[in-house]
């Protein structure tokens, strides 16, 4: 089967032939090696040469050159007698240098050693054709004596050049005919090329920006050199590059760009510095790449972020070499937001702690000389966290009242919608509402008496809620109507008992001003500040029975009570012997009948003149019956101990009785005359166990109804609770009286 190659263009061919002729120059070189080691020898001797190379010694298919002809011997010595240049080659080298050998008939020579290569030393001998005849010897190098010796010895000349110098040597010599002088023919030392100049080559030769490249300083020693030690430095222009010299005869540049498009050479040398030579120019030009694909990215991924965050914006090419000017832009704006220029695909941009304003649409741009090319456009968004929400409580009064729809307002001054609104009272949730476009949300609230507390409002949209500050609602709860109860309850009250009028409201807001009434006359009043019941002790004297209620109001307007109807009796004196009750009822019946007529006309005189004046804290009053014939003892009696006059030392209590009497108009003298005030002083004997046991003496009477009594005074703030549960709106003045221990009355008949 045939094998065809392609076609090579034109500009081809020179390359592949300069390519050819390297590789032939840079391959080892084959060498003589002559035996004995001498340039110059004397007529007649016989020199060996061999051919040698890296696989020395040669074994086969040795090519000899005698002056550039080839001889037909093919082993690997030849030996020579007559002068000329000689050369070999081996199979796996190049031709060698030559070897000049010369054979001489004359009496004197100067003979050198083969093979010398640079920087080798040299050694020279002045030899004779008789050699006993001589004993002094002159060097001369270019003419100029250097060196004299009285041996048959040799001479070193250290560092062997190629510099062309001519040397040759004299003797003077004793014959029977005196002494002459022999001069040997000039000799130019073979010195042999230690290593050619070095080349340089580029791996890529033709590299693209940025990219690595590789440069080497090639040459090459002789097999019989091959353990010198060699030093390389490699140039960019007059600027070394690297660590100046190294043992490598290799270069590695990292990146190399269009910048660094320029001539490159190296150097090398031996590590004695006796030999350094230097390689041709080499021009390295380096392609640049177009940037092409440009792409942003942004971090977070997405281009949602919340307010603070910090934004990063990477550009970035799939191609492109070289110094890459990157920059940044927001749809919209002129102003470049950055730029950086820099040999890599990619840059970053940060814009830290973004704000709402930052929200848009980015690109980024990018250009290596050859024109800016754009990014597609990437959309961010910034999200606002809710501000700390404001809660306002509307109320359709300035005091909110149950049963009023008070409105919860929620607000939060800054964050992004929707927002979704909590409501609380104290910590359980009211409701919800949302806000699709941000700002506020409202919750109405119809006002039970439960209502009353801290509220709060929370707002989140999804970026962490907040909470508001508590705000306080008191709800104002009108007083129901209240009860009136008795205390004690159950027992029928008798003169000089204590009776407690409680009055309460089982809901209403406080305080609570409570009123108390008896037919409609105001009582008292008494203030209960922190809401519940309030009390008014009623001391049971003379009071006549009737009808108690009371008022309950808070500012919400007044609660009347249901009316409990009381009724009072005499209590009957059944710890009072006999022998007692008859003596005190003869007195009573004597001294009334005694003073039945002296009274009446006292009082009818008093009556004209202006009545009987009071000078104490109690007085005595009556109530009006005008169809009656006949006496009618009060509802109530009480009989009260003259606190003034009791001695616990003594054993005879002293009691006064007031009493008031109803009459009819028949029995009073004076038909004007209504009231009659009788006092009896008695002095009663008792026993130590009677004043233990009864602080008090009750016994049954059907006679007079003695009490003690005080005119209750009317103050001015009463009037309000007063017209409000009574049925008019004036109050008799007699009829308004508090029951009250009295110390002294004394009123004898």
């Amino acid at each position: 089967m045939r094998q065809t190659f392609p076609a090579l263009s034109k500009g081809q061919v020179p390359m592949l032939l300069w390519l050819l002729l390297l590789i032939l120059e840079l391959a080892p070189k084959a060498f003589i090696r002559l035996t004995p080691p001498w340039s110059t020898n004397f007529k007649g001797k016989t020199v060996t040469l061999t051919c040698e190379d890296s696989h020395s010694p040669a074994q086969g298919g040795i090519s000899w050159y005698y002056d550039d002809i080839l001889l037909k011997k093919k082993s690997g010595k030849l030996q020579i007698r007559n002068s000329g240049y000689y050369k070999c080659k081996t199979p796996g080298s190049s031709l060698s240098d030559p070897v000049h050998v010369e054979f001489l008939s004359d009496w004197l020579i100067l003979q050198a050693s083969l093979p010398v290569f640079e920087g080798d030393d040299v050694y020279l001998r002045c030899q004779g054709w008789k050699e006993e005849d001589i004993t002094k010897k002159i060097y001369y190098k270019d003419g100029e004596k250097f060196a004299v010796t009285y041996d048959s010895g040799f001479i070193r000349l250290n560092s062997a050049s190629t510099n062309n110098s001519k040397y040759h040597c004299t003797t003077y010599v004793e014959g029977l005919f005196g002494m002459w002088k022999e001069s040997s023919k000039a000799l130019r030392i073979q010195v042999q090329e230690l290593f050619p100049p070095p080349v340089l080559t580029a791996s890529p030769s033709q590299p693209i920006e940025g990219s690595p490249v590789t440069l080497k300083c090639e040459t090459w020693l002789p097999p019989q050199k091959s353990d010198t030690q060699l030093q390389f430095c490699f140039f960019s222009g007059d600027q070394a590059l690297g660590s100046d010299w190294r043992s490598s005869s290799e270069l590695q540049i990292p990146a190399i760009w269009s910048e660094d498009s320029r001539s490159y050479w190296c150097q090398a040398k031996t590590v004695t510095h006796s030999v350094m030579k230097r390689s041709l120019k080499s021009q390295i030009h380096v392609h640049r790449v177009p940037v092409s694909d440009v792409n942003l990215e942004i971090q977070p991924p997405g281009g949602k972020l919340i307010e603070g965050d910090n934004l990063v914006l990477t550009c970035s090419v799939a191609r492109g070499t070289g110094t890459i000017t990157f920059s940044w832009h927001r749809e919209g704006t002129i102003r470049i937001l950055g730029r950086k220029t820099q040999r890599s695909l990619s840059a970053e941009f940060q814009i830290p702690t973004v704000k709402e304003s930052d929200a848009g649409r980015y690109y980024c741009a990018a250009d290596n000389i050859h024109g800016p090319i754009l990014s597609t456009l990437i959309t961010v968004t910034v999200r606002i966290p809710v501000s700390r929400p404001v809660l306002t409580i509307r109320a359709p009064r300035a005091q909110a009242v149950v049963g009023d729809v008070v409105e919860l307002r929620c607000e939060a001054w800054r964050g992004s919608p929707p927002i979704l609104y909590q409501f609380y009272h104290e910590d359980a949730t009211l409701g919800s509402s949302s806000a699709p476009s941000g700002r506020a949300a409202s919750f109405d609230l119809s006002l039970t008496a439960d209502h009353s507390g801290n509220y709060s409002c929370e707002a989140d949209n999804g970026l962490g809620a907040q909470h508001s500050d508590r705000v306080t609602l008191n709800v104002t709860v009108p007083v129901s109507r209240p009860v009136l109860t008795l205390n004690p309850a159950g027992t029928q009250p008798v003169v000089g008992d204590v009776l407690e009028l409680r009055c309460e409201a089982q809901r209403g807001s406080p305080p609570i001003l409570y009123w108390f009434y008896h037919d409609n006359v105001t009582l008292g009043k008494s203030l209960a500040p922190f809401g519940g019941g309030a009390s008014f002790n009623l001391s049971l004297m003379a009071q006549p029975s009737g009808n108690y209620s009371c008022g309950a109001d808070n500012g919400l307007g007044i609660q009347c009570s249901e009316v409990v109807m009381l009724n009072f009796t005499v209590p009957s004196r059944s710890k009072i012997t006999p022998v007692t009750v008859g003596v005190i009822l003869g007195l009573l019946s004597i001294l009334g009948l005694a003073a039945t007529a002296a009274l009446v006309c006292k009082f009818r005189t008093q009556k004209k003149s202006g009545g009987i004046s009071a000078t104490g804290t109690a007085r005595s009053f009556g109530t009006e019956t005008q169809e009656s014939t006949h006496f009618e003892p009060p509802a109530l009696m009480e009989l009260q101990p003259v606190y003034s006059n009791v001695n616990p030392g003594d054993r005879d209590l002293v009691y006064t009785l007031v009493g008031s009497i109803q009459h009819t108009k028949e029995h009073l003298v004076n038909p004007g005359d209504r009231d009659l005030v009788y006092t009896l002083v008695g002095s009663i004997q008792h026993t130590k166990e009677h004043l233990a046991n009864s602080p008090r003496l009750h016994w049954k009477h059907k006679g007079p109804t003695v009490i003690y009594s005080e005119v209750k005074k009317t103050h001015p703030d009463d009037s309000a609770g007063q017209a409000s549960c009574r049925g008019w709106a004036h109050e008799d003045a007699t009829e308004s009286y508090e029951n009250v221990p009295s110390t002294s009355l004394a009123l004898y008949h």
